[in-house]
């Protein structure tokens, strides 16, 4: 889970100059966070990637030198713990899941005003998945899909429970509670289904689960 006791290094990559200007203000006004870089280009953001370490990559995705799945994937690489989130005028259903797979936990719409553009980086950082209501639509009706059972590991009674939780955006401590467990054994369930799964984060692991027809939402 993300450190929220300092301020999150932000990497913002936007092509579009008003709204580029108009992210970086918002987060420049936000005591919790500060802006190593606003980017408009791919090749910068990963220039910055490589560079640094960043706790939360805000991307756009139709960039005029590539795509910034691109920079979410080397996030991932590179600073494993690091969050990523979208903010895209792009709610395709392929553009969506490729997002999420790729690694992002968040997905706003550019309509996002500065109040709730803060709220899902706060939400983010306390371990939860901020998603626009179109975007939510969108996850909600494939997971909703019947889905044949793919062979791989089974997932153990509590495991499931675990991922259900995950699927609901519990954190750490609010899965602990609700499951009435030790917090310091959750890590642990939740690197389990991970492995299990395949994924590298919340999104993916619950992305996965549906289609093998482990949980349904």
């Amino acid at each position: 889970m993300a450190d929220t006791t300092q301020a999150a290094r932000i990497l913002l990559l936007e092509d579009d100059t008003p709204l580029r200007e108009r992210f970086a203000h918002i987060i420049n006004g936000w005591p919790g966070g500060e802006l190593v870089a606003a980017c408009a280009t791919l090749e910068e953001a990963l220039a910055v990637l490589n560079r640094q370490p960043v706790d939360l990559l805000m991307t756009d995705l139709n960039l005029p030198d590539g795509h910034g799945i691109e920079a979410i994937r080397l996030l991932r690489r590179l600073y494993p713990d690091a969050d990523a989130m979208v903010i895209s005028v792009l709610a395709d259903d392929e553009t969506v899941l490729n997002a999420i797979e790729a690694g992002a936990v968040g997905y706003l719409l550019k309509d996002a005003d500065s109040i709730e553009l803060v709220e899902a980086i706060e939400s983010l950082r306390a371990g939860h998945s901020p998603i626009s209501s179109s975007i939510a639509r969108i996850l909600v009706r494939r997971m909703s899909a019947p889905a044949a059972s793919q062979p791989g590991p089974e997932l153990t009674p509590r495991e499931t429970e675990i991922l259900r939780g995950i699927a609901k955006g519990f954190t750490y401590t609010e899965l602990a509670e609700w499951l009435n467990i030790s917090r310091q054994t959750v890590p642990v369930h939740i690197k389990n289904i991970y492995r299990k799964l395949a994924a590298n984060n919340r999104s993916e692991a619950v992305y996965e689960a549906s289609k093998r027809g482990l949980i349904r939402l």
